[in-house]
């Protein structure tokens, strides 16, 4: 709760990945990567209640052994590859018998997100009175650096400029949302159906704590990392 306002938690955890099977529940760390996020949301002074949304019995079984709640399990409709994360959200707020003022969506696959940037992303979009906040880092590759290719294979830039020779470092600093924390006011999450707006506010990770795990590579950078 944050000055009377109570806040809810959702990790999503579906099954049946293809890109990299069972990454929500391989180990990273020395624990399934689902429990990272369990601990960070269960560590947060702000959170009143974190829920776990799931088809999988293992990753069910995985969270509560990690001190997790499951108390239902998502319809098949909601865990397939077409299936929209937003409406797993709505789903999940309506099996709580609570009413909400903040949602805070937590992605199983940010194992490096912590307890404090929930907290903060959590202030920041309460004390500006922001109806949602998304955390990301500075992007590592600029916009204004990348091209594509007309039929003709020629370089056509992303991104109109003329200081083309500039360097990296010259151009804006650009922003990219990692994927760890989504906050936003449930009243309008209902209404708008995500957490971007044209009033959604950032809030800054850096890079060591904004790995997403979604390939190969991810994973084995994560665990290094934690290890």
């Amino acid at each position: 709760m944050i000055d009377g306002k109570t806040v809810f938690a959702l990790i999503p955890a579906r099954g049946g990945s293809k890109g990299l099977v069972g990454k929500n529940i391989a180990v990273v760390g020395g624990r399934p990567m689902i429990a990272w996020s369990i601990i960070a949301a269960k560590g947060s002074k702000y959170i009143d209640r974190t829920i776990i949304s799931s088809d999988d019995n293992k990753i069910i079984a995985a969270g509560k052994n990690c001190g997790g709640e499951a108390p239902f399990i998502r319809p098949a409709e909601l865990a397939t590859d077409t299936s929209l994360t937003e409406d797993v959200i709505i789903h999940a707020l309506d099996q709580m018998t609570e009413i909400f003022d903040y949602l805070v969506l937590l992605q199983p696959t940010s194992p490096l997100r912590e307890t404090r940037d929930i907290d903060a992303a959590i202030e920041k979009c309460h004390e500006l009175g922001a109806p949602a906040c998304i955390s990301g880092c500075e992007s590592s590759k600029s916009p204004y650096l990348m091209y594509h290719l007309n039929k003709a294979q020629k370089l056509i830039p992303i991104i109109e400029h003329k200081n083309i020779r500039n360097r990296r470092q010259d151009f804006p600093e650009v922003f990219t949302p990692n994927g760890a924390v989504f906050v936003a006011k449930v009243p309008w999450f209902r209404k708008n159906l995500t957490f971007y707006g044209s009033d959604t506010i950032a809030y800054k990770m850096p890079k060591e704590r904004s790995v997403d795990v979604d390939t190969i590579l991810d994973l084995t950078l994560v665990k290094a990392l934690l290890n």
